[in-house]
């Protein structure tokens, strides 16, 4: 999954493409049809429901149908473009052809979709949109100053991959050396030096501590297994992910950079050339020392190829690696077992902060059904959630749902902890100079000169009197 288009340019959609009723697709054609078509349910309420990525339409159409059972109403399903999609909500809205009472949307668009009037502060009269049901991550993706303006529908963020197989023979290794000191050679001998056999029980004792901690709690961690790891034939890194998108770099500075608070929405909460800020920057700097990765030619889709084939021990990867990994188990083109952790910290004084995403769902400021409108909202987020991932490849932001998939889990882990994406429709282009930063840093440049320039140009972004 690619996340530059995202993190650079506001999600939209141009026109309609379809509609559908209960499931079925309704074509949009001109307006005498499309009344008679529509004049025999006339009597019940209706509301349209809008959205702009085909992979969520069998999810949406199930959901229309059983609701619009549950309830006697219809709500009809449009799936649309993904270009310009708050400027084509918005014409439908001030035009009232099909207006869409309820769709999908970004969060990170909400701040543009509210000043619009595209959206309002929720009537959660179904009481989902709580910590119960949400992590605080979820919960502040829809807030804006302070208005909770959307429902959390699904996320996506940024966690651990790792080769287990690799980092059991990894344990063993170092067993075998704490063991045997000095006399090993390619991990065979089962004497040490003095010619003193080894206890098989103790050995084992000792590869089983050692592969409980192999999961990396922090960046030192993985440099220490790049530095003892006698890797095995065909791996070709100990770690490799892609250095060119903003979306898997973010963690090194999450924790530190801030861009609008934990919401994204607060222009005075500003602060990204700190000393933690540059110290983190610093270690990612140094990274490009032990990984060698090319920032120009590298690609999320050729680091996880190289994940599947075995030439790497690690990588960060987003949900959709879940099921990438689990096809390529089945049809037999990934041969070790694997593990997905939550991203280590920086160091033991630094911590790490994933970036984060979230799909919601927000109720039309112009519709004239908006108390329908918002129970269907609630109905996807909560009592749909089970089915999101099952019928789109999506995790569900609920906590309640995805619970027998622990994979899923510990990305679910992390969305909690993450920060996510501002709303600040000022800070659109920050996400395309960051990525320019972590580029010059990766290759080389002055940090601390690096993130004085960006707090320059972000200054005049947002500084209403410019």
């Amino acid at each position: 999954m690619h996340f530059k288009k995202r993190l650079i340019a506001v999600a939209a959609v141009v026109a309609m493409a379809a509609a559908v009723f209960y499931g079925s697709t309704l074509e949009m054609r001109n307006a005498g049809e499309e009344g008679r078509r529509l004049s025999w349910f006339d009597r019940l309420d209706t509301i349209y429901f809008w959205y702009s990525d085909e992979s969520m339409s069998n999810f949406v159409n199930s959901a229309a149908v059983s609701f619009g059972e549950r309830e006697g109403v219809h709500v009809i399903p449009v799936l649309t473009s993904d270009s310009e999609y708050l400027e084509a909500l918005n014409k439908a809205s001030v035009e009232e052809e099909q207006l869409p009472d309820v769709y999908i949307i970004g969060h990170d668009s909400l701040e543009k979709a509210y000043l619009a009037g595209l959206a309002v502060e929720i009537d959660d009269v179904q009481g989902v949109c709580n910590e119960s049901n949400f992590p605080a991550a979820a919960l502040e993706s829809v807030s804006y100053h302070g208005k909770q303006v959307a429902y959390p529908l699904s996320f996506e963020t940024s966690a651990l991959v790792y080769n287990e197989t690799y980092l059991a023979q990894w344990a063993a290794q170092i067993a075998q050396k704490e063991l045997l000191g000095d006399g090993t050679e390619d991990g065979e001998p089962s004497e040490n030096s003095d010619g003193i056999e080894i206890d098989e029980t103790l050995l084992a004792a000792k590869t089983e501590e050692y592969f409980q901690s192999a999961i990396p709690g922090t960046v030192d961690d993985i440099l220490n297994i790049a530095d003892t790891f006698d890797v095995p034939e065909g791996v070709e890194g100990i770690m490799k992910w892609d250095v060119s998108d903003i979306f898997y770099n973010y963690w090194i500075v999450g924790n530190y950079m801030i861009v609008g608070g934990d919401a994204g929405d607060d222009e005075s909460n500003i602060n990204i050339d700190n000393p933690e800020t540059i110290s983190c920057l610093e270690v990612y700097k140094a990274l490009n020392q032990f990984f060698f990765i090319e920032s120009d030619t590298v690609s999320y889709d050729s680091v996880i190829q190289d994940f599947i084939d075995g030439k790497t021990v690690f990588t960060i990867a987003t949900t959709d690696v879940v099921k990438k990994l689990e096809t390529a188990k089945q049809e037999g083109t990934l041969n070790f077992d694997y593990g997905i952790a939550m991203m280590p910290d920086v160091s033991g004084e630094l911590k790490s902060r994933s970036m984060s995403v979230t799909n919601t769902v927000a109720v039309n400021g112009y519709s004239r059904h908006k108390e329908l409108a918002n129970k269907f909202a609630a109905y996807l987020v909560d009592e749909c959630a089970d089915t999101l991932y099952e019928k789109t490849g999506r995790v569900s932001a609920n906590l309640r749902a995805d619970t027998d998939n622990g994979a899923l889990q510990i990305f679910k882990l992390e969305y909690a902890e993450s920060i996510p994406l501002p709303k600040m429709m000022e800070t659109g282009n920050y996400w395309l100079l960051l990525e320019r930063l972590f580029a010059k840093v990766w290759n080389g440049e002055d940090v601390t000169a690096l993130t004085q320039e960006l707090k320059l140009l972000l200054s005049f972004q947002t500084d209403p009197v410019q």
